[in-house]
């Protein structure tokens, strides 16, 4: 591995693993805090989870292009703004620092290591809710560097901000925090058995986004000369 995909890779491990601290801990606070009501947990959850990703974001931007995401270096490979190794290695730095960040967010809450998640997340609602975020996380990553790159940060955390919300499974809209938090029985899991179909659904809204920018603001037209 040179230096170079040496330090993106490093850039990918530590946002991707940050950010599923930020989200479980999170998590974990506001269930403790806000008790029975879960419109305030998740409105904490949301607002924690949107200020970490601008602020990582920002930090790793410039380096790795912050990733953090399957779905959003699949993406990037299907531009060619990345090849295959650094594809592969960024899937495989991603997930296992997702899995990381979990496990450090469950022992800083005094809870055990790894615990298998029984939130159910299952239906075909919940599989269209992904869908829908995904698409709608790498529409407004490849509008925004098509035309606005320097937006890229404060649009994504507006997005999952939003998306928390209009969406029934919460917008995981990521194939690695899907998989590390299916490792936390808390406030953020979902349960192993719901973790395929909430991965395949990411994959297809992802794919599918990045195949309409492709056509609707093809790279020629990207003025400001960044790829993502």
């Amino acid at each position: 591995m040179n230096q170079t995909l040496a330090r993106r890779v490093v850039a990918e491990a530590l946002g991707t693993g940050v950010l599923l601290a930020a989200v479980v801990g999170s998590g974990i606070m506001a269930e403790r805090l806000a008790g029975a009501n879960i419109g305030l947990a998740l409105l904490a959850n949301t607002v924690a989870t949107g200020a970490a990703l601008l602020a990582l974001i920002l930090t790793f931007g410039p380096i790795s292009g912050a990733h953090f995401n399957p779905i959003v270096s699949l993406a990037s490979l299907i531009e060619r703004a990345i090849d295959w190794k650094a594809f592969l290695v960024y899937v495989c730095v991603q997930t296992g620092a997702a899995i990381a960040g979990v496990v450090i967010a469950n022992t800083m809450f005094g809870l055990p290591v790894i615990s298998f998640s029984h939130h159910v997340r299952g239906g075909t609602e919940q599989l269209v809710s992904e869908f829908v975020a995904s698409f709608g996380l790498v529409m407004v990553i490849s509008g925004c560097a098509r035309q606005r790159w320097n937006a890229v940060a404060f649009a994504v955390a507006a997005y999952i901000s939003a998306a928390y919300w209009f969406t029934p499974s919460t917008s995981f809209a990521n194939p690695a925090v899907t998989i590390a938090r299916s490792l936390s029985d808390t406030f953020t899991g979902i349960a192993p058995s719901n973790v395929l179909g909430f991965v395949v659904a990411q994959i297809l809204g992802g794919v599918a986004a990045t195949l309409l920018f492709q056509w609707l603001i093809p790279r020629t037209q990207n003025k400001e000369g960044h790829h993502e």
